[in-house]
C-alpha cells in the first residue's frame, strides 16, 4: 500500500529546504567549504570510525560555530549520504550555499528582467563543469541552470577546477532540464543554443531580454528535444578548420560576450 501523498504547506517548505541543500564531502572540500563565511551548514556528517585529526577538529569547531547538526554514522552508513565511499574521507556536509536555489524562485524574483543564464545538457566532464562555474561566476551571467541528472554534479574535482567560486556561484537547480526551459520561457525567456550550422554569430546576437544560452554535451552537443524547443541558434565563427571549441571555453565566450 502507497503512503498517502502529503501536499501540506509545511511539508512543501520543509521538502523545498532539503532540495536546496548540497552535500559534499571529502576532508578538504568541506573544510574549504566551512571556512567561507557566507557558507550555513546544516548537518555535518563523520564516520564513527574515524581516528582523531587536526583537520577533523577544525571541520568539528567551524561546524559547531555556524550552528551545525554533527552526526555520526557507520561507514556504510555515510556512504550512502556521500555516494562516493571511495573518496569522502569520512566526512561529509550539507551546505546551504549563498548563490543555490531552486530554478522557479529565481523566475519569481526576475520576472521581466533582461538577465543571462546558461543551461548545462549533458556536461559530463567534471573539469568542464568547474570551469563553466568558474566563467560564469567572474563574468556576466546571472545564473546556471543545473539539472539534477545528466550532467556532471558537484564533487571534490568540480570544486578544485573552480577554484572554490562553487561556494558563491548562481547556481540554479532543477529536475528535468526541458521543463524548466519550458517555464522560462512561458515567462519570456528566449532559449538559445550554439549551433555550428547557424547563420547568426554570437557577437551579432543581442536579444534585449532574458536569455538562456544552452551548452551541451562535450562530444554529441545539445539534445535534439532541447534544440528543437530552443527559440534561436548562434554560432561562433572558427578558422583553420576548427570545427568546435571545448564547452568550457564556450562558456567563458558567452560569459564575457
Amino acid at each position: 500500500m502507497n503512503k498517502p501523498r502529503d501536499d501540506s504547506p509545511a511539508y512543501l517548505e520543509k521538502k523545498r529546504f532539503f532540495d536546496s541543500l548540497m552535500t559534499v564531502y571529502g576532508r578538504k572540500t568541506v573544510l574549504e567549504a566551512l571556512q567561507d563565511p557566507a557558507t550555513f551548514i546544516y548537518r555535518l556528517h563523520l564516520a564513527s570510525s574515524n581516528k582523531s585529526a587536526d583537520i577533523i577538529d577544525e571541520i568539528v569547531a567551524l561546524a559547531k560555530s555556524k550552528g551545525a547538526e554533527i552526526v555520526f554514522h557507520e561507514r556504510q552508513a555515510l556512504s550512502r549520504i556521500s555516494k562516493n565511499a571511495a573518496q569522502d574521507q569520512g566526512v561529509a556536509a550539507d551546505l546551504q550555499l549563498r548563490g543555490y536555489r531552486l530554478y522557479d524562485e529565481f523566475i519569481a524574483t526576475n520576472r521581466e528582467k533582461p538577465y543571462t543564464l546558461l543551461a548545462l545538457d549533458g556536461v559530463q566532464n567534471p573539469q568542464n563543469l568547474g570551469m563553466i562555474i568558474r566563467s560564469a561566476c567572474a563574468g556576466n551571467i546571472d545564473g546556471i541552470l543545473l539539472p539534477q541528472k545528466g550532467n556532471a554534479q558537484i564533487d571534490p574535482l568540480v570544486i578544485k577546477a573552480s577554484a572554490g567560486t562553487v561556494f558563491r556561484a548562481p547556481l540554479l537547480r532543477c529536475k528535468d532540464l526541458k521543463e524548466a526551459l519550458n517555464d522560462f520561457q512561458q515567462q519570456g525567456a528566449v532559449v538559445c543554443v550554439l549551433s555550428s550550422h547557424a547563420k547568426l554569430e554570437l557577437k551579432q546576437f543581442s536579444p534585449g531580454k532574458a536569455c538562456i544560452f544552452v551548452l551541451g554535451n562535450e562530444s554529441e552537443g545539445v539534445s535534439k528535444e532541447i534544440e528543437r524547443l530552443s527559440d534561436e541558434k548562434v554560432r561562433i565563427p572558427m578558422n583553420n578548420g576548427v570545427e568546435s571549441l571545448n564547452v568550457a571555453v564556450t562558456a567563458a565566450l558567452i560569459a564575457f560576450r
